[in-house]
Protein backbone atom coordinates (compact mmCIF):
# COMPACT_ATOMS: atom_id res chain seq x y z
CA UNK A 1 0.00 0.00 0.00
CA UNK A 2 2.67 2.60 0.85
CA UNK A 3 4.58 1.56 -2.50
CA UNK A 4 1.72 2.63 -4.48
CA UNK A 5 0.70 5.73 -2.07
CA UNK A 6 4.68 6.69 -3.04
CA UNK A 7 4.19 6.11 -6.75
CA UNK A 8 0.40 7.97 -6.83
CA UNK A 9 2.15 10.95 -5.20
CA UNK A 10 5.41 10.70 -6.84
CA UNK A 11 3.11 11.29 -10.40
CA UNK A 12 1.22 13.99 -9.50
CA UNK A 13 4.54 15.64 -7.95
CA UNK A 14 5.98 15.45 -11.05
CA UNK A 15 3.12 16.67 -13.01
CA UNK A 16 3.90 19.86 -11.52
CA UNK A 17 4.14 22.37 -14.72
CA UNK A 18 6.86 24.39 -13.03
CA UNK A 19 7.76 25.99 -16.36
CA UNK A 20 3.86 27.53 -16.42
CA UNK A 21 4.37 28.45 -13.00
CA UNK A 22 7.26 30.49 -13.83
CA UNK A 23 5.55 31.93 -16.93
CA UNK A 24 2.33 33.24 -15.35
CA UNK A 25 4.80 35.28 -12.87
CA UNK A 26 6.79 36.71 -15.51
CA UNK A 27 3.69 37.61 -17.33
CA UNK A 28 3.63 34.56 -20.47
CA UNK A 29 2.83 31.27 -21.20
CA UNK A 30 5.65 29.23 -22.70
CA UNK A 31 3.55 26.86 -24.37
CA UNK A 32 2.74 29.92 -26.74
CA UNK A 33 6.31 31.62 -27.12
CA UNK A 34 8.64 29.81 -28.96
CA UNK A 35 9.44 26.54 -29.32
CA UNK A 36 6.13 26.40 -27.16
CA UNK A 37 7.93 23.60 -24.38
CA UNK A 38 7.47 24.35 -20.91
CA UNK A 39 11.15 23.59 -20.22
CA UNK A 40 14.03 25.63 -19.16
CA UNK A 41 15.22 26.88 -22.76
CA UNK A 42 12.04 27.65 -23.99
CA UNK A 43 11.62 29.79 -20.67
CA UNK A 44 15.39 31.22 -20.92
CA UNK A 45 14.92 32.24 -24.48
CA UNK A 46 11.30 34.30 -23.67
CA UNK A 47 11.95 35.59 -20.00
CA UNK A 48 16.01 35.62 -19.83
CA UNK A 49 17.95 33.34 -17.13
CA UNK A 50 16.36 34.21 -13.82
CA UNK A 51 12.92 32.57 -14.99
CA UNK A 52 15.13 29.57 -16.35
CA UNK A 53 16.95 29.19 -13.07
CA UNK A 54 13.65 28.75 -11.35
CA UNK A 55 12.01 26.29 -13.64
CA UNK A 56 15.46 24.64 -14.13
CA UNK A 57 15.56 24.28 -10.07
CA UNK A 58 11.81 23.38 -9.76
CA UNK A 59 12.05 20.28 -12.44
CA UNK A 60 15.06 19.57 -11.13
CA UNK A 61 13.48 19.30 -7.37
CA UNK A 62 10.31 17.50 -8.29
CA UNK A 63 12.44 14.40 -9.51
CA UNK A 64 14.82 14.37 -6.49
CA UNK A 65 12.49 14.66 -3.77
CA UNK A 66 10.04 11.70 -4.39
CA UNK A 67 12.95 9.57 -4.19
CA UNK A 68 14.75 10.97 -1.48
CA UNK A 69 11.04 10.35 0.31
CA UNK A 70 10.80 6.91 -0.65
CA UNK A 71 14.85 6.25 -0.01
CA UNK A 72 13.99 7.74 3.55
CA UNK A 73 10.54 5.43 4.38
CA UNK A 74 13.01 2.79 3.75
CA UNK A 75 11.90 1.48 0.07
CA UNK A 76 13.66 -1.17 -2.01
CA UNK A 77 15.66 -0.43 -5.09
CA UNK A 78 12.07 -1.64 -7.26
CA UNK A 79 10.19 0.69 -5.45
CA UNK A 80 12.39 3.48 -5.67
CA UNK A 81 12.97 2.80 -9.48
CA UNK A 82 8.93 3.09 -9.96
CA UNK A 83 8.75 6.38 -7.31
CA UNK A 84 11.84 7.77 -10.04
CA UNK A 85 9.65 6.79 -13.31
CA UNK A 86 6.44 7.90 -11.67
CA UNK A 87 8.27 11.57 -11.09
CA UNK A 88 9.31 11.36 -14.73
CA UNK A 89 6.15 10.47 -16.42
CA UNK A 90 4.42 13.25 -14.89
CA UNK A 91 7.17 15.72 -16.05
CA UNK A 92 6.30 14.55 -19.66
CA UNK A 93 2.90 14.18 -19.08
CA UNK A 94 1.02 16.24 -16.85
CA UNK A 95 -2.62 15.54 -15.09
CA UNK A 96 -2.69 19.32 -15.15
CA UNK A 97 -1.76 19.71 -18.40
CA UNK A 98 -4.06 17.38 -20.33
CA UNK A 99 -1.64 15.14 -20.07
CA UNK A 100 1.33 16.88 -21.81
CA UNK A 101 4.39 18.08 -20.28
CA UNK A 102 8.31 18.87 -20.99
CA UNK A 103 10.85 16.98 -22.49
CA UNK A 104 11.74 15.66 -18.70
CA UNK A 105 15.75 16.61 -19.04
CA UNK A 106 15.53 18.41 -15.71
CA UNK A 107 13.34 16.14 -14.06
CA UNK A 108 15.37 13.73 -14.82
CA UNK A 109 18.53 15.09 -13.72
CA UNK A 110 17.15 15.34 -10.20
CA UNK A 111 15.57 11.43 -9.95
CA UNK A 112 19.23 10.33 -11.22
CA UNK A 113 20.94 12.89 -8.81
CA UNK A 114 19.16 11.38 -6.00
CA UNK A 115 19.41 7.87 -7.01
CA UNK A 116 23.25 7.36 -8.43
CA UNK A 117 24.89 10.78 -7.70
CA UNK A 118 28.07 9.51 -9.13
CA UNK A 119 27.00 8.81 -12.72
CA UNK A 120 24.85 11.35 -12.72
CA UNK A 121 27.65 14.31 -12.23
CA UNK A 122 29.39 12.43 -14.92
CA UNK A 123 26.80 12.72 -17.48
CA UNK A 124 26.35 16.32 -16.74
CA UNK A 125 29.56 16.82 -17.06
CA UNK A 126 29.17 15.36 -20.83
CA UNK A 127 25.87 17.67 -21.04
CA UNK A 128 28.21 21.22 -20.11
CA UNK A 129 31.04 19.97 -22.35
CA UNK A 130 28.65 19.08 -25.45
CA UNK A 131 26.88 22.57 -24.58
CA UNK A 132 30.18 24.56 -24.49
CA UNK A 133 31.41 23.48 -27.58
CA UNK A 134 27.97 22.96 -29.76
CA UNK A 135 25.77 26.02 -27.59
CA UNK A 136 22.69 23.29 -28.27
CA UNK A 137 21.39 22.30 -25.66
CA UNK A 138 18.80 19.43 -27.05
CA UNK A 139 22.35 18.04 -28.11
CA UNK A 140 23.70 18.22 -24.66
CA UNK A 141 21.03 16.66 -23.40
CA UNK A 142 20.87 13.63 -25.79
CA UNK A 143 23.87 13.10 -25.13
CA UNK A 144 24.11 13.01 -21.48
CA UNK A 145 21.05 10.66 -21.90
CA UNK A 146 22.86 7.97 -23.47
CA UNK A 147 26.16 8.91 -21.34
CA UNK A 148 23.51 8.17 -18.08
CA UNK A 149 22.66 4.63 -19.67
CA UNK A 150 26.16 3.48 -20.24
CA UNK A 151 27.44 4.76 -17.14
CA UNK A 152 24.48 3.28 -14.98
CA UNK A 153 25.10 -0.23 -16.99
CA UNK A 154 28.89 -0.06 -16.68
CA UNK A 155 29.06 0.59 -12.68
CA UNK A 156 26.64 -2.08 -11.91
CA UNK A 157 23.42 -0.30 -9.90
CA UNK A 158 20.68 -2.50 -9.24
CA UNK A 159 18.71 -4.29 -11.68
CA UNK A 160 15.90 -2.21 -11.63
CA UNK A 161 17.47 1.25 -12.14
CA UNK A 162 19.13 -0.37 -15.25
CA UNK A 163 15.84 -1.20 -16.73
CA UNK A 164 14.53 2.43 -15.44
CA UNK A 165 17.74 3.97 -17.43
CA UNK A 166 16.97 2.64 -20.81
CA UNK A 167 13.10 2.88 -19.84
CA UNK A 168 13.77 6.96 -19.48
CA UNK A 169 16.53 7.07 -22.07
CA UNK A 170 13.97 5.64 -24.64
CA UNK A 171 11.38 8.39 -23.87
CA UNK A 172 13.98 11.60 -23.53
CA UNK A 173 15.19 10.96 -26.74
CA UNK A 174 11.60 10.15 -28.42
CA UNK A 175 10.63 13.43 -26.78
CA UNK A 176 13.59 15.11 -28.67
CA UNK A 177 12.89 13.88 -31.82
CA UNK A 178 11.60 17.07 -33.28
CA UNK A 179 15.30 17.97 -32.01
CA UNK A 180 17.22 15.00 -33.75
CA UNK A 181 15.01 16.22 -37.04
CA UNK A 182 16.68 19.70 -37.07
CA UNK A 183 19.61 18.81 -35.60
CA UNK A 184 19.75 16.18 -38.76
CA UNK A 185 19.12 19.13 -41.17
CA UNK A 186 21.56 21.86 -39.16
CA UNK A 187 17.88 23.99 -38.31
CA UNK A 188 18.83 23.78 -34.36
CA UNK A 189 18.91 26.78 -32.55
CA UNK A 190 21.91 27.58 -30.62
CA UNK A 191 22.05 28.96 -27.03
CA UNK A 192 20.95 32.49 -27.48
CA UNK A 193 18.90 32.16 -30.98
CA UNK A 194 15.09 32.12 -31.44
CA UNK A 195 14.00 29.00 -32.67
CA UNK A 196 13.20 29.57 -36.73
Amino acid sequence: MLSIILVAASYLVGSIPVGVLVGRLFGFDPRQVGSGNIGMTNVARAAGRGAAALTFSGDVLKGALPVLAARALGADATTIALVALAAFAGSICSIFLAFKGGRGVSTSLGVWLAMAPVPTLLAFAVFLIVLALTRIVSMGSICAAIALLVLIVAMGLPRAYQVLIAVMAAMVLLRHRDNIQRLLSGKEPRLGHHPA
